[in-house]
């Protein structure tokens, strides 16, 4: 297993195009977002795609080694009605168990075009050093 296979691990999709409900009710898609994982010098890059995700729609957590991406795409149909659609209009959940070789703390992401980019740096490890040992 390689040091990227270790240092994170996406959790089985708990949920696939599940109906959500909006606050007046009507149903909502929950779609499990593509995701793209590189390996650079620094630790791990994220790319997942979130068309139709602002920066005001998007919460990123990291909680208990887990970071979790919800995304939540606005609805706007400005009073049209729909006569024909190919795609449907959800929101987005994904979630990732993270190894202890990710530095929680200075983790950052940016959106753009629908496109979250998420660095996972890696923990500095201290060099090793030899112990001076003291008479009694």
């Amino acid at each position: 297993m390689s040091n990227s296979d270790q240092a994170m691990r996406p959790t089985p999709p708990e949920v696939e195009m599940t109906p959500e409900h909006d606050a007046d009710n009507s149903p909502r898609m929950l779609f499990n977002p593509p995701i793209d994982i590189y390996e650079t010098s620094n630790g791990l890059v994220l790319y997942a795609d979130l068309p139709g995700v602002t920066t005001e729609g998007l919460d990123l957590q990291v909680q208990d080694n887990r970071l979790a991406i919800f995304g939540r795409v606005r609805n706007d149909q400005d009073g049209r009605t729909v006569l024909h659609e190919e795609y449907k209009v959800g929101d987005f959940l994904r979630s990732f168990i993270l190894s202890d070789e990710v530095d929680h703390e200075h983790i950052t992401a940016r959106l753009n075009n629908g496109v979250l980019r998420v660095e996972l740096p890696r923990t500095q490890r201290s060099e090793p050093r030899r112990i001076q040992v003291s008479k009694e």
